[in-house]
């Protein structure tokens, strides 16, 4: 078999590759990292579009949302762990491999439910990609660099995460939904061309060394769990007999995960990385990704009804107003790469969460009809803010994990973050439940929750310092 097409095993330096290996490797995650975040959110402008021409409601629509969401969030710890098994990368070409077929199903779909069992399997596809990148960065990066390598995964997150609307809007003036599907096809050929040659397998196992073993039992109980506490999280911002059912799916969620974690407790390579949970960094670190990305998501749902309901502004004005927050991050992420090993990790992230909250605040508190710049400045300090956090936070529960347990720290990147902002999307649906008028009063008092939230993730990460400095 030639050098081109197996894992570059040639290129290993014993700690990382060697360039230029190590960019082809980067590009292959960074292209397929951006297709995954990118279709979490690039339909959601075309739903009422969708919707009409399946002849579907528009409540029976929102699962072409759900259905990604979901399937991702139930697979992607099973995945990781699939990966520290048979080797990230065969995860991650089968993760794209199903997400470029996924993408033609969908882009063909006839009917809104084939419609939406497409975008499940396009969700298992994209929790293969997410479910082992960072476990991959971690093999491409030397240690010493590692830190720049978390930066640029998270400048892709949260550079795709925002850019989705964006992105949809330019198709959706040119050609049909259809086409949102479509272009997924020649990108996912050539990330799989890529990520063939380039990706590099898992090491060699070290001596005595677990590995993870798990049933379908397993698998069933962690789908179950964070399935009906997806579903029962969504029906909250529901008023009556929709509401109630919310709360028992919930309690029944939270059963199934006691019975889940009883069994993954007393294992050396549990599927639920409990083993990774006990280790104090690690724990807080994972605390304070649910608390900023809840925070994230409360802003990013709260702020289009902010400036286009409460202060009158077209949807290109709040779309530019808006890209001054990625646009942050994208200047501020390459800085927190290099910040990384000559500072704490910890510190770093407690900083970001403290510019994080205030930024938020700052929007909470602007005046009624406030001028462009004066909205624009204030979103840049939240992406600041969040980009200081993100990469030395991913930074740390990525390095704290023994390296034969990569794919379980992968993997619980990505659950924290699903989880963080399914548990932002809550809050705020409670918080239009209460206050339901179009005044901005509960977008205002959505941002002040997201900085308390923000505020609380600051904490838990600073925290980390003190726990390092006793490791």
């Amino acid at each position: 078999m030639s050098g081109k097409k197996s894992a570059p095993a040639d290129d290993l330096t014993g700690d990382g590759l060697a360039q230029p290996a190590r960019g082809r490797a980067m590009r292959a995650i960074i292209l397929g990292l951006t297709l995954a975040v990118l279709d979490t959110s690039i339909v959601n402008l075309a739903l009422p579009g969708i919707a009409r021409e399946l002849q579907s409601s528009a409540a029976h629509s929102i699962w072409v949302v759900n259905a990604y969401q979901l399937a991702t969030l139930v697979t992607l710890l099973p995945l990781a762990a699939l990966g520290e098994r048979v080797g990230y990368r065969r995860v991650y070409l089968a993760g794209m491999a199903l997400f470029t077929v996924a993408s033609l199903a969908a882009m063909l779909a006839p009917t809104m439910p084939a419609l939406i069992a497409a975008r499940a399997l396009q969700g298992l596809g994209a929790s293969g990609l997410m479910a082992v990148n960072a476990a991959l960065v971690r093999l491409i990066y030397p240690r010493a660099l590692l830190g720049r390598g978390m930066a640029i995964n998270s400048l892709v997150v949260a550079t795709a995460a925002m850019a989705g609307p964006s992105v949809a809007a330019a198709i959706l003036s040119l050609a049909s939904w259809h086409w949102l599907f479509a272009m997924n096809l020649p990108l996912g050929v050539l990330v799989l061309r890529q990520a063939r040659r380039s990706l590099p397998g898992n090491p060699p196992a070290a001596a005595g060394t677990a590995s993870p073993r798990f049933s379908m039992l397993d698998v069933l109980l962690n789908g179950a769990m964070f399935a009906l506490l997806f579903l029962g999280g969504a029906r909250l911002g529901m008023r009556g007999e929709g509401q109630a059912v919310g709360w028992l799916l919930l309690a029944a969620g939270a059963l199934v995960g006691a019975l889940h974690l009883r069994r993954q407790w007393g294992r050396a390579a549990p599927l639920f990385p409990v083993d990774l949970l006990r280790i104090p960094v690690f724990a807080l670190s994972m605390a304070s990704s649910v608390g900023a990305f809840c925070a994230q998501m409360l802003s990013f749902l709260a702020l289009p009804f902010l400036l286009l309901e409460a202060q009158g502004r077209s949807h290109m004005q709040a779309g530019l107003l808006i890209t001054a927050w990625p646009l942050a991050t994208a200047i501020t992420a390459p800085l927190a790469g290099r910040l990384i090993g000559r500072y704490p990790d910890g510190a770093l992230g407690g900083v970001g969460m403290v510019c994080f909250a205030a930024g938020l605040l700052a929007l909470a508190l602007m005046p009624a009809h406030p001028a462009a710049w004066d909205v624009a400045w204030r979103m840049a300090v939240c992406g600041a803010g969040f980009a200081l956090f993100q990469s030395p936070n991913n930074h740390t529960i990525v390095s704290s994990a023994p390296l034969h347990r990569s794919g379980a720290a992968s993997g619980m990147l990505g659950t924290a973050r699903l989880t963080g902002q399914t548990l932002g999307a809550v809050l705020l649906a409670a918080l239009f439940a209460l206050r339901p008028g179009r005044d901005g009063s509960a977008e205002t008092l959505a941002l002040m929750v997201a900085a308390g939230c923000a505020l609380a993730a600051g904490v838990s990460s600073s925290l980390r310092v003190k726990q390092s400095a006793r490791g």
